[in-house]
């Protein structure tokens, strides 16, 4: 459409580079000398989400298309966006203003012809993350792409350039002023893309590791008790588990992973029999909860995250726990990725799978109402009882249902009689 009415028109950026790489695009950009206004008169399905950027959002049956006019960037002031654009007739100077070399290749789907001003298409061959002019502009415009580079670089398998990644190293303190939710962003991207491993390594050689997340930088080094851990310190055990997590795996579980020992450093003991780790589960909850509220986690992601944490050293016990306490634990909301988690966690250490192999046959032999039975009492059976309602309620009701799934209770008689038993007329004081 753009074309036939007198206007040159592009795909450009990350569907330029999947289709030479081979992989299929979900995202389309297009770039055009035509105005933002023009393009809106153009496709009555469109909005314009950015006009004074120039950038329009134009819908189709089954995807949406963002169109950008070609543009100058002047006045990058907070590290994010510039302060004032010009539009331009010339496409050189739109792609001129990108991030890098692979990302600033054009594409004409008609005459079939790709157009490259910047060398990607060398790049894309020789496998490198270059910056398009100076690496240290592009940084100085938008921090983000520090992070970028990063996540590009461990996607693909691809090396950053010297310069580039000698840009990154000098400007990484610059990543501090970038607003969490972005960071959060490209943070989590590095570590459910399927190359997390090579993503954290590259946070650490390019100095924003510590920058980010100062507490798993502080893993390195931290030593361990060769007999439990033969792999090495706590650095290498969490990135031999990253490794181990698939493309596409969960926030929550990728971040469990990550953080599941990040108490260790603060709670390493090298006692007269071994290394010691006392209290590193509560530790490292204080300090997932710290991270998680500074790079705002929902609420959701929160609990399952320290879920993961403060229970991953609970599988030592499973056989050991009554049926009760045990069914409890194997019901737990996001169990599966708790599951996973001490997998992987075996998998890179010891690699005993015993306890994992037995929650998972527990698992497939009990049923829904096995796991979830109705319960025998209520808090209106408490009620009703005489109990006056409180903060022991809960603690009441739970130990009822622990001992029904125990096979000890079996009726709601036998659960008020227990109750009675256990804790006297007064349980809620």
């Amino acid at each position: 459409m753009l074309q036939t009415n007198g206007h040159a028109a592009y795909l450009v950026g990350g569907c330029v580079r999947d289709k030479l790489l081979g992989v299929d695009s979900k995202d389309f950009d297009v770039a055009t000398n035509a105005g933002p206004e023009r393009v809106q008169r153009l496709f009555s399905r469109s909005d314009a989400v950015g006009a004074s950027f120039g950038v329009v959002l134009v819908k189709g049956e089954d995807a949406v298309v963002e169109v950008a006019t070609f543009r100058k960037d002047f006045d990058y002031r907070d590290g994010r966006r510039p302060e004032r654009v010009s539009f331009t007739a010339s496409v050189e100077e739109d792609v001129e203003r990108r991030d890098f070399t692979i990302n600033g290749l054009l594409y004409d789907p008609l005459a079939e012809e790709v157009i490259d001003y910047v060398g990607g298409r060398r790049d894309l061959d020789e496998k490198v993350i270059r910056a398009i002019g100076d690496p240290a502009a592009r940084f100085d415009e938008d921090h983000l792409r520090m992070l970028r580079a990063v996540r590009f670089a461990a996607r693909l398998g691809f090396a950053i350039e010297p310069a580039t990644l000698a840009a990154i190293q000098a400007n990484a303190e610059k990543i501090k002023r970038i607003a969490a939710e972005r960071v959060r962003g490209e943070l989590n991207r590095i570590l459910t893309e399927g190359a997390a491993r090579r993503g954290f390594e590259l946070l650490d050689r390019t100095r924003l590791l510590d920058r980010i997340l100062p507490e798993v930088k502080k893993m390195q080094g931290v030593e361990q008790p060769p007999e439990f851990h033969p792999e090495g310190d706590v650095w290498t055990h969490t990135l031999l588990m990253l490794a181990g997590l698939p493309q596409g795996a969960s926030v929550t579980l990728a971040m469990g992973v990550l953080l599941h020992d990040v108490g260790k450093p603060d709670t390493f003991e090298r006692a007269p029999d071994r290394i010691r780790f006392s209290g590193h589960v509560e530790r490292g909850l204080e300090i997932g909860e710290e991270i998680c509220h500074r790079l705002r986690y929902s609420n959701a992601e929160t609990e399952q995250i320290l879920a993961l944490i403060g229970n991953h050293m609970k599988f030592m016990h499973l056989t050991d726990m009554r049926p009760g306490k045990l069914q409890r634990f194997l019901r737990q909301p996001g169990f599966e990725e708790q599951l996973e988690l001490h997998r992987l966690d075996c998998s890179s250490s010891h690699a005993n799978l015993d306890n994992y192999d037995f929650a998972r046959d527990t698992l497939e032999t009990l049923r829904e109402e096995d796991l979830r039975p109705a319960p025998l009492l209520t808090g209106h059976d408490l009620i009703e009882a005489g109990y006056e309602p409180g903060p022991r309620f809960s603690e009441i009701l739970e130990t009822v249902e622990e001992a029904q799934l125990d096979g000890t209770l079996g009726d709601r008689d036998e659960a008020l009689a227990f109750v009675e038993r256990r804790y006297g007329a007064k349980a809620s004081q």
